[in-house]
């Protein structure tokens, strides 16, 4: 059995939901020795997410957005932890909701997502910046 772990550093993206698959891939080319196995990625950020999702249709990307923001709203008068600004907690709550880590199981030294997958992180701040990613490789 072989582990990996790696730190990944995600480049700054506006808010909203953004295809990171081939990213992650591309800093993993331990991938390749791996005939099965499991990819976990953790998110270290509180106010940003990862999921899996469509990975074809941009309209996806904006439709989850659009969902998101109404479910939970900016400057909602019941919100107290405001101090960073009104998409601070709008973030904390959409993280909670979507989660921070994904695993991926792994086969013949790839991801094995289906045709339509991939994996998606979620910028819930306006300026969120750089967002670090831990993956962590486990197989044979």
């Amino acid at each position: 059995m072989v582990f990996i772990q790696k730190r990944l550093r995600l480049p700054a993206v506006r808010r909203g939901f953004h295809l990171i698959t081939d990213l992650l891939v591309a800093e993993l080319p331990e991938l390749e020795q791996l005939q099965v196995g499991t990819a976990h990625f953790f998110i270290q950020h509180t106010s940003a997410s990862l999921s899996i999702n469509e990975n074809a249709d941009p309209t996806v990307r904006h439709d989850f957005e659009t969902f998101f923001n109404r479910v939970v709203p900016e400057n909602a008068p019941y919100f107290r932890h405001t101090q960073e600004g009104p998409d601070d907690m709008p973030a904390h709550l959409k993280a909670s909701l979507l989660g921070h880590a994904v695993s991926v199981p792994i086969s013949r030294g790839e991801l094995a997502l289906g045709t339509w997958q991939g994996i998606y992180l979620g910028e819930h701040r306006n300026h969120g910046g750089r967002r670090w990613v831990v993956a962590t490789l486990m197989g044979e």
